[in-house]
């Protein structure tokens, strides 16, 4: 008959611990996952596109086109691309907190970005209307804080 020691009952119930607590800085992503891949995707395509006048989004992203627009660029590239693949990579929740919050803040500044070009006429600013590679990147930043909000959310 083989009877169990305590020492081995006690490292039994850290290992357990210790998985419990890891699992609880995590999230399952599921097909979720898949659409925030597509959406990170939709937005690096968006930078090849024309965004304010002939300037592509990589361009705009580098100071050509005006503050507003270059606040956008940076912010959706930051949030939706880089800190998306990221909180995608490593599936912390407190990454998905940070891609929900700043993509509802990229979301704001897309807004304003397009604003902004429809509104060229008032000084120093740059563009005739916002170009479909802006807009293509405002849709997919709203997608993406969408997602992110229900993903972080997600977790009980």
């Amino acid at each position: 008959m083989c009877t169990v020691t305590e020492p081995k009952i006690d490292e039994l119930a850290a290992e357990i611990n210790e998985v419990g607590q890891r699992a609880a800085k995590t999230i399952d992503l599921g097909r979720r996952g898949f659409s925030i891949a597509v959406l990170a995707f939709v937005l690096l395509i968006a930078q090849l596109l024309p965004w304010v006048g002939e300037h592509a989004g990589w361009e705009v992203l580098l100071g050509r086109g005006g503050g507003i627009p270059q606040l956008f660029a940076a912010t959706s590239t930051g949030i939706g691309v880089l800190a998306s693949a990221v909180a995608l990579v490593t599936r912390r929740w407190w990454l998905a907190w940070v891609c929900a919050a700043g993509g509802w803040f990229a979301s704001v500044d897309g807004m304003l970005a397009i604003w902004s070009q429809q509104s060229s006429h008032a000084t120093g600013a740059a563009g005739g209307g916002p170009g479909f590679g802006m807009i293509l990147a405002w849709f997919a930043t709203v997608a993406l804080a969408i997602y992110w909000m229900r993903a972080a959310f997600s977790r009980s």
